[in-house]
């Protein structure tokens, strides 16, 4: 069970929030003001931080400098009204994982909170596989490298990461949001257009083996079968 700083001033939005995250299995600690989420703060209580940006005796961005101060690597996730480029630039700056516009979609939160917390928490399993044989292919995570008789084909971190969600599902469906969310942190029109041709790659590098495929189900996502 993952816990939650939530630090959020409106009384209605906090207690939705509270009460749809405990239902989804999340320890939430609810603060209603910054000064308030500072002190409620204590390294290795919490697994990630959502903030509000507009807040009174401390602002969310305020906050986010504190408790990077105390603790580097806690996850941060922004919630704000303002949606324009600066802003969202700014919450970035400030060491923001993600940045979400009010009003809040409760099912999408969620989503971005399990992603953000695949990102930044320890790996497991499958994440710590040091190669996968695909075909007459192996693809060595470490050093990203796909080998076929001998020969060598080096892939960019993008690449890898793509390759590597296919082969931890070989021969099942990875949704493309799942894709989005882990290699491009967002589901974004042009992220989108960005993995259509990285899926390109990856089948041009793996097309010198006919049993090879990386099958796009319409809508859905990608299975990469071989056989």
């Amino acid at each position: 069970m993952s816990s939650i700083l939530l630090v959020e001033d409106d009384n209605s939005l906090g207690y939705i929030l509270k009460e749809y995250l405990q239902m989804h299995d999340f320890e939430v600690d609810w603060a209603k003001d910054g000064e308030e989420g500072l002190k409620a703060f204590k390294p290795g209580k919490f697994d990630i931080c959502i903030l509000d940006v507009m807040m009174p005796k401390m602002d969310g961005f305020a906050l986010a400098d504190k408790l990077k101060g105390i603790d580097p690597k806690i996850p941060l996730i922004f919630l704000t009204a303002k949606s324009m480029k600066i802003d969202k630039m700014k919450g970035f700056k400030a060491g923001a994982d993600d940045y979400i516009v009010k009003p809040v979609d409760e099912e999408e939160l969620i989503m971005r909170i399990q992603a953000v917390l695949r990102r930044s928490g320890p790996p497991d399993k499958a994440a710590t596989t040091e190669s996968y044989t695909v075909g007459s292919y192996t693809f060595h995570l470490k050093n990203r490298q796909l080998l076929r008789n001998e020969e060598a084909i080096h892939l960019t971190k993008k690449e890898a990461r793509v390759l590597q969600l296919l082969c931890e599902s070989m021969g099942e469906l990875v949704e493309s949001d799942k894709i989005l969310r882990e290699v491009w942190g967002e589901n974004t029109y042009f992220n989108r257009r960005s993995m259509d041709v990285y899926i390109s790659k990856l089948r041009k590098y793996l097309s010198t083996d006919d049993t090879v495929k990386i099958q796009n189900m319409h809508g859905s996502g990608y299975i990469l079968e071989v056989g």
